[in-house]
């Protein structure tokens, strides 16, 4: 009894202890991540130019190389002269008409002399006969000769549209050879350097938006049950040796299930302990990197 009356005291310390222990751990760990975008190429050939380098800041929009496009070019030079060829096979039916209508205009004019002279009786009805006739043909000639011209117009402008259809296919195809950044953000990776050859979905570099980071934690299912998406959360990360600094997260995601604690984030015991991540969305103010471990402190009217 009187060992047991030495030893309550200690016994007291340490249960104090361990309980403040207990209340200064987080609610969550994890490390930050970005989500990044791999850009490949959409052309095939040699890199002409590519400058860009790992760190860089680059606003979307804006052109970072040129794959070669001299064989395109070409193919555009070639169809536009079938462009041409086509264009100088066309047929003009005036040339042919005028000569037609200057015919029918010395018949008419015959056949009204001819009628004036019938009237006259000076005249025979076959010639007067005869006379429309030639007209009658000519007019049939002049149609004959519009509709054989816009027949062989027609098939030569059938040909022309296809070809219209294939320039503007190089075209893109040359849009495509021009590499565009598509999101503002800073350059992880860089896979090709300029005078390369690449293909097709040949990856050229991996870009990030780093101005807001995504932390991705871990908790207990206990912790986790008031915790809903859009809270607000404390994102502790390390300053100095024994101090951190805060900074203020916003739960964007939240696992449906649970999963065995990442090696990274506990100790050996308790990595076997089954555990739900969430993604914390975090601003970056230039002091946050890829890769960073990170401790969350849920907002404490969450818990109550």
């Amino acid at each position: 009894m009187k060992k047991l009356k030495m030893l309550l005291p200690f016994v007291l310390t340490l249960f104090i202890s361990v309980a403040c222990s207990e209340d200064e751990k987080s609610d969550a760990y994890g490390n930050f991540e970005a989500v990044s975008v791999t850009i490949s190429a959409e052309g095939t050939g040699r890199l002409n130019s590519f400058g860009l380098e790992e760190g860089e800041r680059l606003k979307a929009g804006e052109s970072v190389g040129l794959i070669d496009t001299t064989q395109l070019h070409l193919e555009k030079l070639s169809l536009r002269a079938k462009l041409n060829a086509l264009d100088g096979k066309l047929q003009e039916a005036a040339p042919d008409i005028a000569i037609l209508l200057e015919q029918k205009e010395n018949a008419v004019r015959e056949l009204n002399r001819t009628k004036a002279l019938f009237g006259q009786k000076a005249a025979t009805k076959k010639q007067l006969d005869d006379l429309n006739g030639q007209v009658d043909l000519l007019d049939q000639r002049i149609n004959s000769t519009k509709q054989r011209i816009g027949v062989a117009n027609r098939a030569i402008l059938s040909e022309r549209k296809p070809i219209e259809a294939q320039i503007d296919i190089v075209n893109e195809r040359i849009s495509d050879h021009q590499i565009t950044n598509p999101i503002n953000g800073t350059v992880l990776t860089k896979f090709k350097e300029e005078s390369e050859f690449v293909n097709t979905g040949t990856p050229l570099y991996k870009i990030a938006d780093l101005s807001t980071l995504k932390l991705r934690a871990y908790t207990s299912a206990t912790l986790l049950q008031n915790v809903k998406l859009n809270d607000t959360v404390t994102v502790l990360i390390d300053a100095g040796e024994d101090d951190y600094k805060k900074l203020e997260g916003t739960i964007s995601w939240i696992s449906s299930e649970a999963e065995f604690t990442p090696k990274t984030i506990q100790t050996k015991e308790e990595r076997v302990t089954l555990v739900y991540a969430l993604d914390i969305r975090v601003k970056n103010d230039g002091t946050l990197r890829i890769g960073m471990p990170a401790e969350v402190i849920f907002d404490s009217n969450i818990l109550e």
